[in-house]
């Protein structure tokens, strides 16, 4: 039996066996399957601790044998203009979305309320994080890393990247005979981390199935449906964004069937969807890419380390309807100024938004904040937390999405023949 078939299986017998002992009420099997939840982060630890030397090994071999500067400049070019635009129009439907169904418009105020004192702490503490979140401007700034060895230990991916990307392109101008000791080193490392991905990999199934059935068994069905329309226009927008604009731009901008993409690349949502978080799927995401539709160490090295901390139009679609769902709740009127300031500000927010676990209600905070609900940040934050972890998990699998379809739109972009099952 294939790996992700072993891990499709694991994922849907925790849903079941967890969702099934919240419905029934069997505590004791609640406890049992909550308690089983750290055989699911070890896996997460695991995959994460590959994740720094595989981003800087991969970025300097791929940067390095670019050979020509200006095609790196190119090439990035190509790959943040992709993600800003697919960002916005993640946002964008969104609004969309939110202006037709309303979701926040039919919820009994005392319901509201209720949900608000049940989480009030966890989103007081999450104001507390975004309070120390720097301003866009030094988000950018920061970019640029006075110690490389800093953002590795405190795994600031983006400055991390810049500074591997530089070093990589200074290898490539350097005689040959000084920079193949240094590209064969960093070769090794690329390797050695691809090996133990394979050997993490084994215990995938179990650790899925820890990790979804502990979950699933502290899920209220009372909660879920109090925030059921709100839950499903995110679903569903997600849905359509993953689908329908991923799929158009893999067909008309990748020059790749849609459903042949997906096919291939099925076995990366089944790892985003269960670890929430873009930066732990990123081995899993290179290995697919490379193997599965034949896009070359080169590209995937280099876009993919960056989706996966700038890319996140699941997070961003989540974030226009949160907004919406909270303004409609309270009656605040968000006119087509507020809404456009929504687009703009969680376009430009995705390039600070970690790729890890909850860091998008993090950014959702400031965005309140941006179109004038500060007043009512901790109790519409209190809102939807109590679903939040299931949504994440849904947007995650969106972003990692995105990322393969800009890797193989500039892939096909710089004349790379990818796999000839896949190409249109």
């Amino acid at each position: 039996m294939q790996l992700y078939t072993k891990i499709l299986i694991g994922l849907i017998s925790g849903i079941v066996v967890g969702a099934g002992s919240n419905l029934l009420g069997l505590d004791s099997i609640v406890a049992l399957l909550t308690a089983l939840e750290p055989l699911g982060t070890a896996f997460i630890r695991a995959l994460t601790m590959i994740v720094i030397p595989l981003v800087v090994a991969s970025l300097v071999v791929g940067s390095s044998s670019l050979g020509d500067i200006r095609k790196l400049g190119r090439i990035g070019g190509k790959t943040l203009g992709y993600y800003m635009v697919t960002t916005a129009l993640a946002v964008t439907l969104g609004l969309v979305l939110s202006n037709l169904i309303k979701p926040g418009a039919g919820v009994d105020p005392a319901t509201r309320d209720s949900l608000s004192a049940q989480f009030q702490g966890q989103a007081e503490g999450n104001m507390e994080i975004a309070a120390q979140a720097p301003p866009i401007k030094d988000v950018l700034l920061n970019i640029i890393p006075r110690n490389p060895i800093e953002s590795a230990a405190t795994f600031d991916i983006l400055p991390l990247i810049f500074f591997a990307v530089i070093f990589g392109a200074a290898l490539s101008v350097l005689p040959e005979e000084k920079k193949d000791p240094v590209i064969k080193l960093f070769g090794g490392i690329n390797e050695a981390s691809m090996v133990i991905i394979g050997w993490i990999m084994v215990t995938a199934p179990y650790a899925v199935f820890a990790l979804i059935a502990s979950i699933t068994a502290q899920f209220g069905l009372d909660l879920l449906r109090s925030l059921m329309i709100y839950g499903l226009v995110v679903v569903g927008g997600l849905a359509i964004h993953g689908f329908i604009t991923v799929g158009l731009m893999v067909r008309f901008a990748a020059k790749l069937k849609p459903i042949m993409f997906f096919k291939r690349i099925s076995g990366v949502p089944l790892f985003a969807f269960s670890t929430s978080s873009s930066n732990a799927t990123l081995p899993v995401t290179m290995s697919t890419a490379q193997n599965q539709l034949g896009i070359s160490k080169e590209v995937s090295s280099f876009v993919l380390p960056l989706g996966a901390t700038i890319n996140m139009d699941g997070t961003a679609l989540y974030q226009a309807v949160a907004v919406m769902f909270i303004a409609q709740i309270y009656g605040f009127q968000m006119d087509l100024s507020a809404q456009l300031t929504v687009v703009l500000t969680a376009t430009l927010a995705s390039i600070g938004t970690a790729g890890v676990p909850g860091a998008g209600v993090i950014m959702l905070i400031a965005i309140l904040q941006t179109v004038g609900l500060g007043d009512r940040v901790a109790s519409g934050i209190a809102l939807i937390l109590g679903i939040d972890r299931i949504l994440d998990m849904l947007r995650t699998v969106v972003n990692v999405a995105g990322d393969l379809s800009c890797a193989a739109f500039v892939a096909r972009s710089e004349g790379e023949q990818l796999d000839p099952d896949v190409v249109i």
